[in-house]
């Protein structure tokens, strides 16, 4: 399903008014609400509303468990940092455990090692189900989702949750959440903006189905829902 919008103010508010809506409903169905944030520049306002007064009161922040879809492998201090921009903007603005915060990545251990780690951590909070209440996506120019980028092998995984690897052209390890485990959610919610998206988004929804060159083209839940927050710019003519 995709939703076009004029503007990234009204996305935002959209999105964050999915999450509160997805926060309260899973707390009150089962008493916790999981969460999977995205990086970039894409979130960023989202999670700027989400801890502003209108927001934060609207969500039991000591029930949320908060996940992220990849990292660079950079240490947390790092302007490249996924978490580093995530605490900025929200986490160290509302009310939640730290013990409830996953980031990913830990000093002193490599990116492939923690990969293991960091599913183990997944599994003893959501279970061997596997399944977050809210998942949150970005998608690039060239289509990629999380760390999922084109011609890599990490496309191909399916038995891994978490998985990490070198990326050549960006002469650094990534660590993402896998296609298989995304598509186990009960919401994704990918947040696309701008003309520089549109020839990519466009493929993604009408192309041939060609996930090795768009990645996107993977995440297909299981059982739960896709959406497309997007402008009209990232829409295109469609």
């Amino acid at each position: 399903m995709i939703q076009i919008y004029n503007n990234t103010e009204e996305i935002n508010t959209e999105a964050a008014n999915l999450f509160v809506e997805l926060s309260q409903k899973a707390i009150a169905k089962k008493g916790n609400f999981t969460a999977v944030l995205t990086g970039g520049s894409s979130p960023a306002g989202i999670y700027k509303l989400l801890a502003s007064d209108a927001y934060k009161g609207k969500i039991e922040w000591r029930n949320v468990f908060i996940f992220w879809g990849d990292e660079r492998w950079v240490p947390l201090h790092d302007d490249l940092s996924n978490a580093k921009m995530s605490y900025a903007t929200l986490l160290s603005h509302v009310p939640i455990p730290q013990e409830n915060i996953f980031e990913m990545y830990k000093d002193g251990v490599s990116a492939e090692d923690y990969a293991s780690a960091y599913e183990q951590s997944i599994r003893n909070v959501l279970g061997d189900e596997g399944k977050f209440d809210l998942i949150l996506l970005g998608m690039g120019d060239d289509g990629h989702t999380a760390s999922l980028f084109p011609g890599q092998a990490v496309l191909n995984e399916q038995k891994k949750w978490v998985d990490a690897y070198y990326l050549e052209p960006q002469k650094m390890h990534r660590i993402t959440l896998t296609a298989p485990l995304i598509n186990k959610a009960e919401k994704i919610v990918v947040i696309a903006f701008g003309e520089k998206k549109a020839p990519a988004l466009k493929e993604v929804l009408h192309g041939d189905y060609n996930p090795n060159v768009y990645p996107m083209q993977l995440i297909k839940p299981e059982t739960g829902e896709l959406l497309f927050l997007v402008d009209r710019n990232a829409a295109g003519k469609d």
